[in-house]
């Protein structure tokens, strides 16, 4: 990030004000206001932080509208199809790709972590059977602190990056056994011969009387969701993250964090809603109809999993996952599962209607993810959870850099209030 010699200025009651201008490497200028109350005493209102920057950042750039997504000045597409997760993970984490040797190193450390503390089993019964697994995760991550209290000085540059280790390693297991704690089955071990999605598949769906052969299609695909949702920038349960670490709070507590709020349905739980509209409309046949409803402006109806707020083109990711939908469904077969008929079709109707082309609605990430997940078996109860194992790097790069940016300070945004002013203390006999 560069100032250039230009400044804006604001006038302000007839007194002016100059406000540096920032350029970075790429996307739009950004107007330093950081003096601005102390020189003027007012501040900006901005609902929502979606004009501000709220820090600077090395690690992921997005431009919405050419539909680009870059990981340290890398599409998103090429290290989707020519890479695999833990290379990415690694790539976000240092800034480089790495050589064999780094990556083969990288792969060790984290497949040597990914057993829990056996106590933390106990942990796990605490709950219900009927908890939905991302209030377990919610706990369970949160409570690492408390099993691994040996990398949580976050001063501690060592300790930092054993955290992040742990984390990346250990929240697919954590998944995982929320899954199957939520199904009422015995949790299964990792195993170190696996790859890292191979390894996710096999504890989700492996049973004490029957292991799970891994198809390399399906551990290629979740390899490809784990890719393309690794980091997204600035988004809610990233800045969530970043707010939480500025005020010095340990590692797996900034990443619980994040997972309390990804868990919300208007960040993670976008595949989930898409899945479920899949199967309001029940049937192919039926697929008119509610393509009329998504046309209608005055009809609230609109179709889940096309469009994209950020991506004003098209989802950068949606190709590749397409691909991996094909061939998974391909595997699989669509013919006894009638919500992944309807999704087949819909999107070929979609596809063919200038409407959607027209107004740039094609099929996003989140559409072809959820049908990858529900044909591979999965509840729409472990999609956010999914969601959070792959965004989990993402989170710990975020926290990693802030860290060590000398500029950090703790969160403190301003209001706009609009209350009561100054009242006086009315005695209760008197109201």
């Amino acid at each position: 990030m560069s100032e250039n010699k230009r400044a804006a200025k604001l006038e302000i009651d007839g007194k002016t004000y100059d406000l540096p201008i920032f350029s970075p490497t790429v996307g739009p200028d950004v107007v330093d206001i950081r003096k601005l109350y102390g020189t003027a005493g007012v501040f900006t209102y901005d609902p929502g932080f979606t004009s501000t920057a709220s820090c600077d950042s090395t690690i992921t750039f997005i431009d919405g509208d050419k539909g680009e997504l870059l990981h340290r000045g890398y599409p998103i597409d090429q290290l989707a199809e020519k890479s695999h997760f833990l290379e990415v993970c690694y790539l976000l984490l240092y800034g480089e790709l790495p050589s064999p040797a780094e990556l083969e190193d990288f792969e060790s450390r984290v497949t040597n972590h990914t057993m829990l503390h056996e106590q933390m089993v106990y942990f796990f019964r605490g709950f219900r059977r009927d908890a939905h697994p991302m209030a377990i995760m919610v706990g369970v991550v949160g409570a690492m602190s408390a099993f691994y209290h040996d990398s949580t000085d976050i001063s501690d540059e060592w300790q930092r990056e054993v955290a992040s280790i742990r984390l990346i390693a250990k929240m697919p297991t954590i998944a995982a056994w929320a899954y199957k704690y939520s199904i009422g089955q015995p949790f299964v071990y990792p195993r170190n011969d696996l790859d890292y999605a191979s390894n996710f598949l096999r504890m989700c769906f492996a049973v004490p009387a029957e292991d799970y052969e891994v198809n390399p299609i399906l551990s290629r695909a979740m390899d490809r969701i784990f890719t393309l949702h690794a980091d997204h920038e600035q988004n809610a349960s990233t800045s969530t993250v970043r707010l939480a670490s500025s005020s010095g709070a340990n590692p797996f507590a900034c990443i619980a964090a994040g997972i309390a709020c990804l868990w919300g349905p208007a960040h993670g739980g976008a595949n989930q809603a898409c899945l479920e509209m899949l199967r309001e409309i029940g049937t192919p046949d039926r697929i008119p109809e509610f393509i009329a409803r998504a046309k209608d402006k005055d009809d609230p109806f609109r179709l889940m999993g096309f469009g994209h707020r950020v991506y004003k083109n098209f989802d950068p990711r949606a190709k590749v996952m397409k691909q991996s939908a094909d061939e998974v469904l391909e595997l699989l077969g669509v013919e006894n599962n009638p919500t992944l008929q309807v999704a087949k079709e819909l999107e070929k109707q979609a596809l063919a209607d200038d409407y959607f082309t027209d107004k740039k609605l094609f099929p996003n990430v989140d559409f072809y993810s959820g049908i990858i997940l529900e044909a591979m078996g999965l509840p729409t109860s472990m999609f956010t959870p999914v969601f959070a194992v792959s965004r989990t790097i993402g989170w710990i790069s975020q926290w990693k850099e802030m860290i060590s940016d000398p500029q950090m300070k703790i969160g403190r945004p301003r209001q706009l209030y609009q209350g009561e002013t100054l009242r006086d203390y009315v005695d209760i006999e008197k109201r």
